[in-house]
């Protein structure tokens, strides 16, 4: 872990209230740290709701193998994440230790090896000791309880400088229900998911089939609009889970989603999701400066995308925003290279609220002194106008420093 917490933290964390039908405990089980949280236990006491997206790595972990195969059955009853090693290209060992860890958290809990989800996060490439952490799930679940969120978002960090957490509020036919979120991530992080775990828990009543169509709507414009350095991780895992305990409050089970009683559920969930993706930039690995590229006028939504990913994804970019160069130079460069329809000779470039460029050149107006002192700030807007259509996209990065390569020259030793 970082010595230092990142200067875009957040000054302060939520409280974060219990959400009902959740337990969680954390243990040191020396994975690959001495003396810290390495290993993370949720417990699901009534069987819960479950949805999940994953990696779209055609190299993923094991884990994330039993996660999509577990899904189908609809059902949590444990989820066991570990840090400090990824478990992903570990072959046939690899497999042993997903199912060594399954059996021994379904033992734990007393549920179904079906009903368990696994994550890990860390090393790729060395085998996982399963046993370190079989030997303590027991002791996990009879300490498990509710009001442990904050800690449990320390226990899955790894190259993270501060845990990440997240809480809303929403309402369902009138009845107020609670959804509570936690990740991590750092590096390695690229749209479609990346080094990046997240877990949400709901106390809502919701079946599987709606909670996932939420979901998988909901990851579009936050956590696959997010990118620290372009790379897709191994091991994406963002599961939410439905405890349905709000039932309880006269909360009718939702079964589709497309029930116009989701609305405001829908709502906090998405804001809930781009609240947890922006903490995961703002963590990126040596970051100093947080970027938001908005593209507009392309010729469609999935173009202005991919426009703003290549802005977002290049090296020189993130590499003038560190060296606060209001260089739009290299703005013009990665609009050229994303092989999407542009006309250099309509392109617009601010910083912020100043206008560089416009009509393919040099603002008329354009003052460096201004321009400058927007790259001085923490948060940079940039807004590019492609001046051919109505695609409009937005996307987050941080700035690339020496200490992005500091961290992962040396991230197995």
């Amino acid at each position: 872990m970082s010595a230092a917490v990142s200067p875009l933290a957040p000054k302060s964390y939520p409280e974060m209230p219990v959400i009902r039908g959740v337990r969680m405990a954390t243990a040191a089980a020396g994975i690959k740290y001495k003396n810290r949280t390495d290993v993370l236990l949720m417990v699901f006491d009534e069987p819960a709701a479950v949805a999940g997206v994953f990696t779209k790595s055609r190299c993923p972990s094991a884990p994330v193998d039993y996660c999509r195969a577990n899904l189908a059955g609809g059902i949590a009853r444990a989820v066991v994440v570990n840090s400090g090693n990824a478990n992903a290209f570990t072959g046939q060992k690899g497999r042993a230790a997903t199912e060594l860890t399954g059996k021994s958290a379904a033992a734990a809990v007393g549920c179904s090896e079906r009903e368990v989800f696994l994550a890990s996060t860390g090393v790729i490439g060395e085998p996982l000791d399963a046993s370190k952490f079989a030997g303590v799930l027991d002791q996990m679940n009879a300490d498990a309880k509710g009001d442990f969120w904050l800690e449990a978002a320390k226990a899955i960090m790894t190259t993270d400088t501060y845990p990440k957490v997240a809480t809303r509020t929403a309402k369902i036919g009138g009845v107020e229900v609670m959804i509570n979120g936690i990740a991590k991530g750092a590096g390695m992080i690229a749209p479609d998911m990346a080094t990046m775990l997240s877990y949400v828990v709901t106390d809502a009543d919701i079946a599987s089939p709606a909670l996932q169509a939420l979901l998988s709507a909901g990851v579009g414009p936050t956590f696959n609009s997010v990118t620290v350095d372009s790379d897709t991780s191994t091991s994406d895992t963002l599961m939410l889970f439905a405890t349905g305990a709000a039932s309880v409050d006269g909360q009718a089970r939702i079964e589709n989603a497309d029930d116009a009683q989701l609305e405001s559920f829908r709502a906090a969930l998405n804001d809930l999701l781009k609240d947890l993706a922006l903490q995961v930039v703002r963590d990126g690995e040596g970051a100093r400066k947080m970027v938001e590229v908005t593209v507009t006028g392309a010729e469609s939504d999935a173009a202005a995308k991919k426009i703003a990913l290549s802005i977002a994804n290049s090296p020189l970019v993130k590499t003038a925003v560190a060296g606060e160069d209001a260089n739009w130079g290299r703005i013009v460069m990665a609009v050229g290279k994303s092989g999407e329809l542009a006309d250099r000779d309509r392109l617009a470039i601010s910083f912020g609220h100043v206008r560089v460029a416009v009509n393919g050149e040099r603002d008329p107006s354009y003052s460096e002194a201004e321009a400058t002192a927007v790259m001085k700030q923490q948060d940079i807007p940039v807004k590019v106008d492609i001046g051919l259509g109505s695609g409009v996209a937005t996307v987050w990065t941080c700035d690339l420093t020496k200490e992005y390569v500091e961290i992962n020259g040396d991230y197995r030793s």
